[in-house]
């Protein structure tokens, strides 16, 4: 998979441990920055990560802020994109199996770089169930955005 990755100044401290995971798992990594530790705003990286998703230039981003919060209600403002901060590894291959999550968000305040290694790991490896549930309620997830994303 083509895994499109963003951070911001507070994100930076666990990007090397989350890009080794992309890259270790076999994945190519597509970097939207940030590149230093720098003060930066994280919609400015949140957008370029999720715009290679939706443009079909990448399968899935991983975006890193403080919280994880900033990053996933910006990731979210994107028609397409389904993003969601997990600081767990269940939630982050549950909600790619049962929601189809193509953004994984992450607090690099929040969690440690083994967590969130474990957390990459688990969001990477996982796979849409794509079951009759699961798929009948993604689509009407779908219908709400076509309603509000005009």
């Amino acid at each position: 998979m083509k895994i499109a990755f963003g951070c911001d100044h507070a994100g930076f401290v666990l990007k090397d441990a989350v890009t080794e995971v992309i890259k270790a798992l076999g994945h190519e990594m597509i970097d939207c920055g940030t590149y230093s530790s720098e003060r930066t705003d994280y919609p400015d990286y949140a957008f370029k990560a999720t715009a290679l998703v939706t443009s079909g230039q990448a399968d899935r981003a991983i975006l890193i802020c403080g919280s994880g919060v900033g990053m996933c209600i910006t990731a979210n403002k994107v028609k397409g994109i389904r993003a969601c901060v997990c600081h767990d590894s269940y939630s982050a291959h549950q909600a790619v199996e049962h929601d189809n999550l193509n953004t994984l968000c992450l607090g690099a305040r929040i969690i440690g770089i083994a967590t969130a290694q474990e957390i990459t790991c688990s969001f990477l490896s996982a796979k849409f169930s794509n079951g009759k549930r699961h798929a009948a309620r993604l689509q009407k997830v779908s219908e709400i955005e076509q309603m509000n994303f005009k």
